[in-house]
């Protein structure tokens, strides 16, 4: 399995995932022109990606969509409110429901609902081979009868938004604050630190920290908080930090 993470922030996110069999995106929040540009870099055409598997309906995740739809004839997948929100951009025969579990090509996927002020938010599982992608982005809190499922991935892209004290600290309104830190928002550094350590077993070989806010939080920040949780942990792993204008390098397990 072979993923890149395109763009990820709250101007944008999609993310590049490869197999033997298949070709596909998980969301379209950059214009079509950066994404084929980015997905150049890895002699990878627009036109080969046949799926696109969207997590939420804002707009940071879905502002390509129709665009690269429309020039690639992709297929889309979603939960049926997000779905039932794309049929204003998206015909309906591009449209396809993912209850809880399907078969893609090679992949196995699973969806588990997020905690998200956006109707239907997914997180996915995708396993291919022996080796499993765990995506999670926008969420207040991850369920914890998950757990079991999430847990020993081979990688895992999750979100670690904020800082919490720079959040508070800093120039948002009190009411936008709220939202950030509720239970419908955003991961902090801490939680999603806290969380790996939940997760991370023997088969885990990177972490990739996603979707950092550019007022709350700092690459810097992030990579010192959750790898100083995950260390005291015990745990030792790289840490890629995803970021909103350079896409990634491809990651290979």
């Amino acid at each position: 399995m072979r993923i890149k993470v395109l763009a990820s922030g709250s101007k944008g996110n999609s993310t590049y995932i490869e197999t033997d069999d298949a070709k596909i995106l998980i969301d379209v929040g950059i214009n079509y022109i950066t994404l084929q540009s980015k997905l150049e870099e890895i002699s990878v055409s627009p036109e080969e990606i046949e799926a696109v598997f969207i997590t939420h309906t804002h707009n940071d995740h879905i502002k390509g969509l129709a665009s690269f739809v429309k020039r690639t004839k992709a297929q889309v997948y979603g939960s049926s409110p997000v779905l039932e929100e794309l049929t204003k951009i998206i015909p309906e025969n591009n449209l396809h429901v993912i209850e809880n579990e399907m078969n893609y090509k090679d992949m196995e996927i699973e969806t588990f609902k997020t905690s998200h002020d956006a109707k239907g938010s997914l997180l996915y599982k995708i396993k291919n081979k022996q080796d499993t992608l765990v995506y999670i982005t926008d969420t207040g809190y991850v369920n914890e009868r998950y757990f079991k499922a999430l847990s020993n991935a081979s990688i895992y892209v999750l979100e670690s938004n904020h800082d919490e004290k720079m959040l508070m600290d800093g120039p948002y309104p009190y009411y936008l604050k709220q939202r950030v830190i509720g239970d419908e928002g955003h991961l902090s550094n801490h939680t999603a630190g806290t969380y790996l350590t939940s997760w991370i077993g023997p088969k885990t070989k990177y972490i990739v920290l996603a979707h950092l806010s550019e007022n709350n939080n700092t690459e810097e920040v992030a990579f010192s908080t959750v790898n100083g949780i995950l260390k005291a942990s015990g745990f030792d792993l790289p840490i890629i930090i995803a970021k909103q204008h350079d896409a990634t390098d491809v990651i290979e397990v």
